[in-house]
């Protein structure tokens, strides 16, 4: 179903005039809106135009690894002569600055905590709208990835005050890691080198998994050796409702691709999980790590299984809470700097 382009100013815009009314003058103020939420400070006319257009397209990209289409991003956008005050509490901000007297090229830079707490300002400007629409077109990921990162980092930093104390136990009972998992995880079940916990409720099953099997190398890490593994592994620890039931790898929309964590090799898998000989599935997404003190590989996998809803924020929330897998030897000061915000980036960060 192909989706209205034109965008709206959305209910974010009353949750802020509502926090505003309410915060004290004395501090930074909390910022408004929920993740992924953000809002584009642009002319009406220049956003209906191909510029305009083109930074749509950006925000409106679908994420990856999901059974049905979900936009990354809920978009609301707003005049700039309309950007006042309680606006400006939103937590994400994209600023469109077009200008040939004041910009010689096309560049973004991004600021942080300016009106509220936790926020942060991509400012796209440029001379010219031709400039302007051909840099976001190419650099359209760059765009996606940094407001995905800051979100997640944030999702940390709450993982850090509230996390589920069971998987932090499992982790470091079973494989003498740490790993922080959003805290409605409350129940598990414990094999050989294994655990897989998961939360119940109406929005949907969140479900984390942890397992490790022996590094031989780099042939470890290719596509076929990894998916090979995850369905041997949960074939054993994730049965279905009769024995001929079990969970396996829908093959045909798996993505594999190496990342960095803190700053050590990793294998992301992205793709869909079945149960076999069932109606049953779901995303997943996991990490795959080296753990060189023990000569093992650890994989930590998130996946849910919630038919007919949506699954961007669940799935994203799985995701954010792999990164803050520590492996023996590693420190959890380093969580909150394990994802750069920004990978390719023209500008610097205004102080």
């Amino acid at each position: 179903m192909k989706r209205n382009k034109w965008g709206v100013k959305c209910g974010m815009l009353l949750v802020a005039l509502a926090i505003f009314a309410s915060c004290e003058n004395i501090g930074t103020p909390a910022s408004s809106g929920r993740p992924y939420e953000t809002l584009v400070v642009v002319d009406d006319s220049l956003w209906e135009r191909p510029a305009g257009r083109a930074l749509f397209n950006v925000l409106d990209t679908d994420v990856p690894g999901l059974p049905q289409p979900e936009r990354s991003f809920r978009m609301s956008q707003v005049n700039p002569a309309q950007f006042n005050r309680s606006m400006k509490f939103c937590r994400n901000i994209i600023q469109v600055k077009i200008n040939p007297n004041e910009y010689t090229q096309t560049r973004l830079k991004y600021s942080r905590d300016v009106f509220a707490r936790p926020q942060v300002i991509l400012t796209i400007q440029s001379p010219n709208e031709e400039d302007f629409e051909a840099f976001v077109s190419k650099n359209s990921q760059t765009i996606i990835d940094f407001f995905t990162k800051v979100e997640m980092n944030r999702l940390i930093n709450d993982l850090e005050e509230k996390h589920s104390k069971l998987v932090e136990q499992l982790a470091g009972e079973i494989f003498g890691c740490q790993l922080w998992a959003p805290d409605e995880i409350q129940s598990s079940k414990k094999g050989k080198d294994f655990f897989w916990a998961a939360s119940s409720g109406a929005t949907g099953l969140l479900n984390m998994c942890m397992y490790s099997y022996p590094y031989e190398g780099p042939q470890t890490f290719n596509k076929q050796y990894v998916l090979a593994k995850r369905d041997s592994v949960m074939k054993v620890n994730i049965p279905g409702a009769q024995p001929y039931m079990y969970m396996a790898t829908d093959t045909a929309w798996t993505s594999v691709r190496p990342i960095v964590v803190k700053g050590q090799y990793a294998m992301e898998i992205r793709g869909l999980w079945m149960m076999e000989n069932d109606a049953m599935g779901g995303p997943f997404v996991s990490h795959s790590r080296v753990d060189t003190l023990n000569n093992r590989v650890v994989v930590v996998e998130g996946f849910v299984y919630a038919p007919q809803k949506s699954k961007r924020d669940l799935m994203r929330r799985l995701e954010g809470a792999l990164y803050t897998l520590c492996l023996p030897g590693e420190q959890a000061r380093e969580l909150k700097a394990n994802i750069p915000e920004v990978s390719v980036v023209a500008g610097k960060e205004q102080k």
